[in-house]
């Protein structure tokens, strides 16, 4: 891999749920650094887009490369699936995904949340890990919350406390989808500053989100997903200072009037 070669590639996808075709032929490159914000209407595809990327579900056509390594498949339309397991574990490994629920497990305190992926998928040394975890926690401003369950957090601490173990896998990329929609207006400010450092330490990203305030503050590339199809993508200047598609304009319309 040269520096020079994209960590995520996604060229001509298509994904489909029986006849209902979500995403028609995308083509979506993140370099290191990028940050690259997926925006559109509810249906659009963002958060399916985000999801095969991360090889969490099968798409149908079109190639998924990491690192410039493409995805092995076998089988084709609906039959097709990757063909190598341990490929699919590295990657998924290696493309930390936070989610919008948060999804920690209850049973286990926060600093346990954070490490048991390193020590069981990765199968790294325990001490390591600790020290590792203490220090993302810190990063997201909730390192006196090891000791707690997840229930005993506000949302907006649980949401830090995913990023910190979607960090302590030490990721090529981070894949957020909708990481503040689930959030009250004060929670979501906590969230989006710890987005907002990642961004500016340079992290490779992509992020689903509805928050255009975010998307113009920490993205180098915008792309605007309507039924399926990119519709309009650009650096956040062109997206919302220089829009051409009609559509976007009525979007972004909408979106400020519900704010």
């Amino acid at each position: 891999m040269t520096k020079d070669t994209p960590v995520l590639e996604i060229r001509g996808l298509h994904k489909s749920y029986g006849d209902l075709e979500v995403i028609k032929g995308v083509d979506i490159t993140a370099k290191r650094g990028d940050v690259v914000s997926l925006i559109g209407s509810s249906g659009s595809g963002k958060s399916t887009l985000l999801r095969c990327c991360n090889l969490l579900e099968d798409s149908q056509q079109g190639e998924i490369l990491f690192k410039g390594e493409p995805i092995n498949w076998r089988g084709e339309g609906q039959n097709r699936h990757p063909s190598d397991a341990r490929q699919v574990l590295r990657i998924r490994t290696n493309l930390s995904m936070v989610f919008q629920q948060f999804n920690l497990w209850s049973h286990m305190t926060i600093l346990q949340n954070v490490m048991e992926a390193p020590l069981t998928v990765l199968k790294r040394d325990r001490d390591e890990v600790e020290a590792s975890a203490r220090k993302y926690l810190d990063k997201v401003g909730i390192a006196d919350k090891c000791d707690v369950y997840p229930a005993q957090l506000s949302g907006g601490q649980q949401q830090r406390a995913a990023i910190a173990r979607a960090l302590c896998m030490e990721p090529e990329a981070l894949l957020f989808d909708e990481p503040t929609s689930a959030l009250d207006p004060e929670l979501e400010q906590e969230v989006v500053r710890v987005i907002k450092d990642l961004a500016a330490e340079g992290r490779t990203m992509l992020i689903v989100t509805h928050d255009m305030r975010l998307a113009a503050d920490v993205s180098n590339q915008i792309v605007f997903l309507h039924k399926g199809l990119i519709e309009e993508q650009g650096c956040p200047d062109e997206i919302f200072g220089n829009t051409r598609s009609e559509r976007l304009k009525v979007f972004l319309s909408s979106t400020r009037q519900a704010q």
